[in-house]
C-alpha cells in the first residue's frame, strides 16, 4: 500500500513552493508521520551531493533534512543545470547523462523520464508515510502540459491532490489563483483541491472576503494565509534571495564580537552555482556579506570569494572584461585575502584546458595558484572531510575539473598561497570549528579588530529556521485538512472552471 502525498504546486516560480514543503515535511515529522520531500525535475545551479555520490537540488537536500532524512537521488531523479540561456546539462539519477538544448529536452526527451520519475515516486511512497512533493514554475504552463513530469503530469499518474501556492506580496493572487485552474483541463483541475497564501502582511480578516468569493468562483477553499517572514528563503532555486537569512543582500548583521565588522565581497560571476556557500559566512554576527560586479566594490572588502560556477571559461571571461581580474590580482600582491571555491578554485589557476564544459580548450587562468585544471568528462561527486587550520571539516565535491596542485601550502586538497586560497570543497565553512580558525585569519590579514563569536552553530541555525517553517504551517494552515488530503486524495466533485485546457 503506497503512502499518503500532496503536491505543492505555485501561480509562478519563486512563489514560496520549495520553504512551503519544507515546512510541511517538518510539520509531519514533528507530529510522528514518516515523510520524505520530491521533485520529479528540478532545474537548479545549487545542488548537493548524497552520501551515495548522487547529485540531487540543494532544495531536496534542505527539504530532507526538514523530514530528518536522509537525502537520496529517489527525492530528486531530474536535475537540469543551466549552461546558457538554451542549453543545460541533465542529471539523471544523481548523474550526468548529458548537455541538451530545451528544445531537444522539452521535444522528446523529457517525457520518456516520466517512468523513471514515477518509479521514484513509488518507491518513496512505499517506504514512508507521506511523500510531499514540489512542483516546478506553475501548473498552467499549458505550452509545456504534454511532456510534463513535475506538475500535473505527476499528479495525474499518481493520482496526487494538488494545493496552489500564491505569493500575494507580489500582487494579483487571486486572478492567479483562479487564472491557474481555469487553464487547466477538466482532468487536471480534479486534482487541484484549493490553495495557500503565502506572504501576507497585515490583517487577515481584510483578506477573507477576497477568500470566500475566490471559493464561490472556483469551489475551492484555502488551506492557510501564511504570514510574511523575513529571512526564510533557504536553499531555494531561483536568484540571489536563496541564502541561511533569506538573501545576504537583505540580511540583519549582528552586532560583532570584537571592535570591528568583517567585510565580505561575493563576486557574481555568470551562471554562479552552490553561492550557497557563503551563508555560514552571513550567520556569523559582525560578518557582512555582499554580492559584487565591480572592481571598485572590492576596494574595502577584508575578504573575497570567487564562488563556484557552471562555467569556468565563461567566469573568468567576464571577470577580465569587468576589470575585476586585475582588482583580485592586487589584491593578492598585496597579502589581502581572495578564497576560491570550485570553479572560483579553479579561475585562480594557472591553466585551464576544457574540451568538456565550454570545449574552449586551453585558456590561462589568473596565475594567482600554482594549479592546473584539465576538465574530464566524468563529473566528481564525492563527500570529503579532513582537517584544515587544525580543525576538522566536511563539504562535498561537483565538478568537472581536475586539478594538477604543483605548489603551495595544501588547503581542502587545494592549495593556498599567501593569502589566497582555493578548494573545490563546497561546504566547508559550514564547519564551525574551521570557519572560526579561517575567520581569524582573514581579519588578521586585514588588519582588522573581528572577533568570530565563540558559539555560531551553522547547523542549530538551519535547524532553528527549519522549526519556524513548521511552525508557519502549524499555527497558520489547516493542519487537519492537510492531514486528510495527504492520506485520501482531493475531494471529489471539485466544480470545473471554464475554459480550461485541451485534454
Amino acid at each position: 500500500m503506497s503512502g499518503g502525498g500532496l503536491l505543492v504546486a505555485g501561480t509562478t516560480s519563486d512563489a514560496g513552493k520549495s520553504v512551503v514543503t519544507a515546512g510541511i515535511c517538518r510539520w509531519l515529522v514533528r507530529q510522528g508521520v514518516k515523510v520524505a520531500p520530491f521533485k520529479g525535475q528540478n532545474m537548479s545551479l545549487n545542488s548537493f551531493v548524497t552520501r551515495e555520490g548522487a547529485e540531487i537540488g540543494r532544495a531536496q537536500a534542505m527539504q530532507a533534512q526538514a523530514a530528518r532524512v536522509e537525502p537520496t537521488a529517489l527525492m530528486n531523479p531530474v536535475l537540469l543545470k543551466p549552461g546558457s540561456d538554451r542549453s543545460s546539462q541533465v542529471v539523471l539519477m544523481g548523474k550526468p547523462v548529458g548537455e541538451l538544448s530545451a528544445r531537444g529536452y522539452h521535444g522528446g526527451r523529457q517525457e520518456s523520464l516520466l517512468g523513471t520519475v514515477l518509479e521514484c515516486l513509488e518507491e518513496l511512497r512505499g517506504t514512508y508515510d507521506a511523500v510531499i512533493c514540489e512542483g516546478a514554475g506553475s501548473p498552467a504552463e499549458i505550452n509545456l502540459r504534454r511532456t510534463d513530469i513535475v506538475n500535473m503530469g505527476i499528479a495525474r499518474a499518481a493520482r496526487l491532490p494538488v494545493v496552489v501556492v500564491g505569493d500575494i506580496d507580489r500582487g494579483g493572487v487571486f486572478a492567479s489563483f483562479f487564472g491557474t485552474v481555469a487553464l487547466l483541463s477538466p482532468e487536471d483541475q480534479a486534482l487541484i483541491a484549493g490553495f495557500l497564501v503565502n506572504k501576507f502582511r497585515g490583517d487577515v480578516s481584510l483578506l477573507e472576503p477576497g477568500l470566500d468569493m475566490l471559493q464561490q468562483l472556483t469551489g475551492r477553499r484555502t488551506f492557510g494565509v501564511l504570514p510574511y517572514r523575513h529571512g526564510l528563503g533557504i536553499d531555494e532555486e531561483d536568484g540571489l534571495r536563496v541564502s541561511l537569512r533569506g538573501a545576504v543582500r537583505e540580511s540583519t548583521v549582528a552586532p560583532p564580537v570584537g571592535e570591528d565588522v568583517l567585510r565580505v565581497a561575493v563576486c557574481a560571476i555568470p551562471l554562479m552555482s552552490n553561492f550557497t556557500d557563503v551563508d555560514a559566512l552571513a550567520a556569523e554576527p559582525g560578518v557582512v556579506v555582499r554580492f559584487v560586479d565591480r572592481p571598485e566594490e572590492l576596494v574595502d572588502a577584508d575578504l573575497v570569494v570567487v564562488p563556484g560556477t557552471r562555467g569556468t571559461v565563461r567566469a573568468l571571461e567576464w571577470l577580465r572584461e569587468r576589470g575585476l581580474a586585475d582588482a583580485i590580482a592586487r589584491r593578492a600582491a598585496e597579502g589581502r585575502p581572495v578564497l576560491g571555491i570550485c570553479g572560483g578554485f579553479q579561475v585562480l589557476g594557472e591553466r585551464i584546458e576544457d574540451e568538456v564544459e565550454s570545449r574552449a580548450g586551453q585558456v590561462e587562468g589568473l596565475g594567482l595558484l600554482p594549479v592546473r585544471v584539465r576538465f574530464a568528462k566524468e563529473k566528481t561527486l564525492t563527500r570529503p572531510s579532513g582537517t584544515a587550520l587544525g580543525e576538522p571539516v566536511e563539504g562535498y565535491e561537483i565538478h568537472h575539473g581536475v586539478a594538477d596542485v604543483t605548489g603551495g601550502e595544501p588547503f581542502l586538497e587545494g592549495c593556498r598561497v599567501g593569502e589566497v586560497w582555493g578548494t573545490h570543497w563546497h561546504g566547508s565553512l559550514e564547519s564551525d570549528g574551521f570557519r572560526r580558525a579561517f575567520l581569524r585569519e582573514v581579519a588578521q590579514a586585514a588588519g582588522r579588530r573581528f572577533v568570530p563569536a565563540p558559539d555560531t552553530s551553522f547547523s542549530a541555525l538551519r535547524e532553528e529556521q527549519l522549526d519556524l517553517l513548521g511552525d508557519l504551517i502549524e499555527e497558520h494552515a489547516d493542519t487537519d485538512a492537510l492531514l486528510r488530503l495527504i492520506e485520501t486524495g482531493a475531494p471529489s466533485g471539485l466544480p470545473f472552471i471554464a475554459p480550461g485546457a485541451p485534454s
